[in-house]
């Protein structure tokens, strides 16, 4: 019984299996026809932005490659303007302050037996930097002063007032101009400078302070050099011959009026106006030749002369069509004076004929 039953049982297992494996060949091609469908779809896409990619690649390649052209264009630009101001600056612009040592001497052949010194205390002072230079600008105005560092000892507070002569001079030694100015240590009373004494003692014991004064006289207020004859060097005489002095200096300070003040006075706003002037005027000049090369490419010179012959010629044709127009209508105005002047002169025959006529037949 049960080998009769078998055979139904596995007849129905193979036809199940059979349907199953049908079904899922269907659905392995309905999804292949569908990826496939799917695939034909986003060919074309995935081509379209292939390309939008590349080209949008491309327009950023050349978008930053021409800012940084223009960056670097700029920073020349900008380089060249400040070169520019600080030539014009260095050039314009003479020795604001110049302040140099000034050594005495004197001579020494008196007698040593006295205690004043055997002549005025002279010196020489050169107003030339580096030995080629001048230090003072051709009629620019300067104060010219001389500081002394003088002792507060017996002998100059006896001494009173004196003198200080400076005489500038050419390079051919030619004095052009000299000047004297008096003048003597600021007074201090006893009781001062006992005080002063007091409470300064421990900087007077350590040699961190001196009693000493600093007299400053001022030799000229305007002082203008002359350009046919500048200033090279002057003379520095103290009229006094028992005079101490510890060091002294000679300052030479500019006075600005116009542009130089401006340029003195206010530097940062002067050198941003003069940077962006220069950058400006640098600017348009590479515009400009920017566009003569871009037009320059679009329309050649040849071109152009071309064009303007063609347009000479033109006019020229247009001119002797006027005056051949001109020419006939004169021409064409005299015709008709002389026919109207013929048909008079044969009225005037007619009618003396009919006269001769009329004559005959009476």
């Amino acid at each position: 019984m049960h080998e009769g039953r078998e055979p139904p049982l596995r007849q129905q297992s193979a036809g199940l299996e059979e349907g199953t494996t049908v079904q899922t060949r269907s659905r392995r091609r309905s999804v292949s026809s569908g990826s496939e469908t799917l695939g034909g779809a986003m060919g074309p896409l995935l081509h379209w932005l292939h390309d939008v990619a590349a080209v949008t690649l491309l327009k950023a390649r050349r978008t930053l490659l021409q800012a940084a052209i223009l960056f670097c264009v700029l920073v020349l630009l900008l380089w060249v303007s400040i070169f520019l101001y600080g030539s014009f600056y260095y050039s314009y612009m003479p020795t604001v302050s110049f302040s140099t040592p000034v050594h005495f001497y004197y001579t020494a052949d008196c007698d040593a037996s006295e205690s004043t010194l055997c002549s005025f205390p002279t010196a020489n002072i050169s107003f030339m930097k580096n030995d080629r230079d001048q230090v003072m600008a051709n009629g620019q105005p300067y104060q010219i002063s001389l500081e002394l560092e003088m002792p507060e000892s017996p002998v100059n507070e006896q001494l009173g007032m004196f003198m200080v002569k400076m005489s500038c001079y050419t390079k051919g030694g030619k004095t052009v101009s000299s000047i004297g100015r008096s003048t003597m240590l600021h007074y201090r009373s006893k009781l001062l400078q006992t005080l002063s004494t007091l409470v300064f003692a421990p900087l007077l014991l350590t040699g961190m302070a001196e009693q000493k004064q600093l007299i400053e006289v001022e030799l000229f207020s305007d002082y203008k050099t002359n350009a046919y004859q500048p200033t090279v060097g002057a003379v520095i005489e103290i009229h006094s011959k028992q005079v101490q002095i510890y060091s002294s200096q000679l300052r030479i300070h500019a006075y600005f009026t116009g542009i130089r003040y401006v340029l003195y006075n206010f530097p940062l706003m002067s050198a941003v106006i003069g940077v962006a002037t220069n950058f400006a005027f640098l600017s348009v000049i590479v515009l400009f030749s920017y566009l003569q090369f871009i037009w320059g490419g679009l329309w050649p010179p040849d071109q152009v002369r071309v064009r303007v012959m063609m347009g000479d010629d033109t006019r020229i044709q247009q001119r002797r069509e006027e005056v051949r127009k001109r020419m006939e209508r004169e021409n064409s105005q005299k015709e008709l004076n002389i026919c109207k002047k013929i048909v008079a002169m044969l009225d005037k025959i007619r009618s003396f004929y009919s006269f001769v006529t009329t004559i005959k037949n009476c």
